[in-house]
């Protein structure tokens, strides 16, 4: 293959004509406006981009197509079908016309580095937004104000006729240039004129494949051949050989799965949460080597699995207090479950049985370190494990991660090194998901949670300290002690500001005094959250220096170790399946 040279204006014309189109495989737009800042500057200075390849079309195309984005949607007969160079033409065309929603691309100037004579034009993305009808800021509309900061809109440089356009801009943008004002107005023109010359002789030059090259070896060349700064992911992969196996879009079955399921991307990456339960229903690894076998024929003819799969798996979560990603404890586990739904009997009785064996097995995926490492092939040996308990082919005793020998259930003094939950450890996550479970309410209104109250964007539930950072640091104690899942609660924004930094004694009695139900009711909040209240009634009013930081390291030592008592506790019951709340966990505390 050669590269033929082809300048903007002709890119441009194409597109306007419908003459060149995307297959429809490709992926959407994933450039942000860094990389298309990045690829106007490119263009400006008169530098180089790579090369595009596009696929010649004979009497018919080869593979279903659609038009770029923002571009014409009727027009000539295709011609071409871009394979790769989507992001950088996209960028060039949505740029130039001014058609991103939320970006007006603008030129200005900087000094340049190696000539202190001269200046550079760059290209910088200013964010846009709606407001009563009216977009915002609005100087970007204004050509007096863009240009006393030093801007040029960049769509005055679009490859066409633009003339009047131009003069009209120039015209408002110098009105307060001055007496001499015609010297002002020729100088702009020609800076506009001399940039507009850059992008018109802007060369993108393309390989070409022949119209009579078969299909399996164009979409080889589009995999292998990716130019573009944001490579093709895995699941980009499989779309384009979903659409040359099948003739279908893989891209339109997930949209129309987001669509129905929309809590679904809560949880996870809805194309990899897809990708992963397919392959464990096809008996392969959840994992880049696993989807080079899968069969997407059969992928498709079974798609409702997939979508009752996962809308299953999602009923299963909300019903065991898990509400989103970022409280999942292990990933892992939820594609195991939606490929496992199928496989669930109708009968109630039965039902309720699958299910008591889903629920043990999501605690142990939560709390053990059995997928801590080579989480996928352990995934499928549990899948077909459980896979076969569901269908009456064995016992409970084939499972591995139900095997307490290889991954026993946390102690507490294992629970007591769990990390704070928000990193992404498996056990420090585990333990928050546990609290949930048990019925956590919000320390100052009572409001427990729930999907409504987890994910809420006006009421964001926050990690807080139980005993104030800054205490404890007074007292010496170490960080990872301190950043520890025993110490954390989940509560609302507004509630973990009113807390500070106060001493958990003058916290708890300030809000004794604020709620209507006073001492007990504040008690029974923080047992909710399987806080021992006891433990947490401490104050130090009166004591030196010396005496307080002696008392808080004692405070703190024992509430720690209770904690873990009342969480250790709360793990053995979920990991048996068993449905419990806070209350039941502190009368086995007291037992």
């Amino acid at each position: 293959m050669h590269a033929h040279d082809r300048f903007l204006p002709e890119w441009f014309n194409r597109i306007r004509s419908r003459q060149i189109t995307l297959p429809r495989f490709q992926r959407f737009v994933v450039w942000g406006h860094s990389e298309v800042s990045g690829l106007l500057t490119t263009v400006l200075r008169g530098l180089p981009s790579g090369a595009t390849l596009i696929l010649q079309v004979g009497d018919e195309e080869k593979f279903i197509s659609r038009t770029m984005v923002d571009a014409p949607k009727s027009g000539g007969k295709v011609t071409e079908q871009l394979l790769d160079g989507q992001q950088r033409l996209t960028a060039l065309w949505r740029s130039l016309h001014d058609t991103y929603p939320d970006r007006t691309y603008l030129v200005g100037f900087e000094d340049d580095p190696t000539d202190s004579t001269q200046r550079l034009p760059y290209v910088y993305g200013q964010a846009r937004w709606i407001k009563n009808g009216k977009r915002y800021p609005r100087w970007v509309d204004d050509p007096k104000q863009c240009w006393s900061r030093g801007f040029i809109p960049i769509c005055l440089l679009r490859p066409e006729d633009m003339e009047d356009k131009i003069d009209q801009w120039v015209e408002e943008a110098i009105t307060a240039e001055g007496v001499d004002m015609f010297e002002a107005y020729k100088r702009l023109k020609k800076t506009i004129n001399d940039l507009r010359i850059k992008v018109r002789e802007f060369n993108l030059p393309y390989l070409s494949l022949p119209p009579a090259t078969p299909k399996e070896v164009a979409l080889d060349v589009f995999i292998k051949m990716n130019t573009s700064s944001v490579r093709l992911s895995t699941y980009d992969i499989v779309v384009a050989l979903v659409e040359e196996e099948t003739g279908k879009s893989l891209h339109d079955h997930v949209e129309s799965l987001a669509e129905e399921i929309p809590r679904a991307a809560q949880y996870a990456d809805l194309p990899q949460l897809v990708l992963d339960v397919i392959a464990l229903q096809q008996n392969r690894i959840p994992s880049q080597a696993g989807y080079r076998g899968l069969d997407y024929t059969k992928m498709l003819r079974e798609w409702n699995k997939v979508v009752d799969g996962i809308k299953g798996m999602v009923s299963f979560l909300e019903e065991e207090c898990i509400f989103d990603a970022q409280r999942l404890p292990s990933y892992t586990a939820i594609p195991i479950i939606a490929a496992l739904w199928e496989y669930l009997p109708l009968q109630p009785d039965n039902l309720g049985n699958a299910k008591h064996l889903l629920r043990k097995f999501l605690w142990r995926a939560c709390l053990t370190t059995r997928y801590e490492q080579s989480s996928t092939t352990n995934a499928l040996q549990d899948f077909r494990a459980l896979k076969k308990v569901l269908t009456h082919q064995a016992d409970e005793k084939i499972i591995p991660i139900l095997n307490e020998e290889s991954y026993p259930l946390p102690t507490k003094e294992i629970i007591m090194l769990a990390e704070w939950p928000k990193r992404k450890s498996i056990l420090g996550r585990g333990l928050l998901a546990l609290q949930i479970k048990s019925g956590a309410v919000d320390l100052a209104d009572g409001t427990r949670a729930s999907v409504t109250s987890i994910t809420s964007k006006e009421h964001p539930r926050e990690y807080h300290h139980l005993f104030p950072v800054s205490i404890l640091e007074d007292a010496k104690i170490p960080a990872e002690k301190i950043y520890c899942a025993l110490n954390c609660a989940l509560i609302t924004w507004r509630t973990n500001r009113a807390l500070s930094n106060k001493d958990p004694i003058a916290y708890l009695k300030e809000r004794a005094d604020n709620s209507a139900l006073g001492q007990e009711e504040l008690q029974r909040r923080l047992s909710t959250h399987l806080i021992p209240y006891e433990k947490l009634a401490v104050g130090y009013q009166g004591l030196s220096d010396s005496e307080r930081r002696a008392q808080v390291q004692k405070d703190y030592a024992e509430f720690l170790t209770a904690r873990a008592q009342l969480l250790e506790r709360a793990a053995r019951f979920a990991c048996q399946g068993r449905v419990f709340d806070a209350g039941l966990i502190f009368r086995a505390y007291g037992d």
